[in-house]
């Protein structure tokens, strides 16, 4: 075997394995969809883009200091054009790839359904997975490293991550009592 494309390989594998959750899941509607985002940021990125950040601002010293224990954010989004472009079935599909996460938040409504899920080792936070599902609109956010679910709040609408709101706040307040 060609030792670049096997250095490769292992590159691609390493990659894999820290962001934890396949960023194909959404390959299959793609066609279905009228728009899309992806975001990619690895952990060089995140470190340069903190040298942008301004320490006397403070939101962007808090986001700053948020980042530092970050591995990855990697953000997918698809716009449909109406509801029904994709199936609830589509999203169980997705959600069937998060075994091992533990859901700590859950909304599911009639135009809306979210869920918040945690990878830990032990008392550790090592990923947190955000799934929104919307009439016209299907989000994935993984984020990759130690950060606490109270502090998503924080990085909302920065870095292609959507404003959880109170869902962030729910989350903080289940892994507390967890504790």
């Amino acid at each position: 075997m060609n030792t670049k494309i096997l250095a490769a390989a292992i590159l691609l594998a390493a990659a894999a394995r820290s962001q934890d959750v396949p960023l194909d899941l959404f390959s299959g509607l793609m066609p279905k969809a009228t728009g899309h985002v992806e975001v990619t940021l690895d952990a060089s990125l995140l470190q340069m883009a903190t040298r942008f950040m301004s320490g006397k601002d403070p939101d962007e010293a808090k986001a700053k200091s948020l980042i530092a224990g970050l591995k990855g954010i990697y953000v997918r989004s698809l716009t449909f054009a109406k509801p029904g472009d994709y199936s609830r079935a589509d999203v169980e599909k997705v959600r069937a790839q998060l075994k091992g996460w533990s859901p700590i938040v859950s909304v599911h409504e009639a135009d809306e359904d979210t869920g918040i899920y945690l990878k830990t080792d032990g008392e550790k936070i090592q990923g947190l997975v955000i799934l929104s599902a919307e009439p016209t609109e299907l989000t994935l956010v993984n984020i990759v490293g130690s950060i606490k679910p109270e502090d998503l709040k924080e990085l909302g609408g920065k870095f292609g991550i959507p404003d959880v709101g109170d869902l962030a706040d729910k989350a903080g307040q289940k892994k507390k009592e967890e504790e």
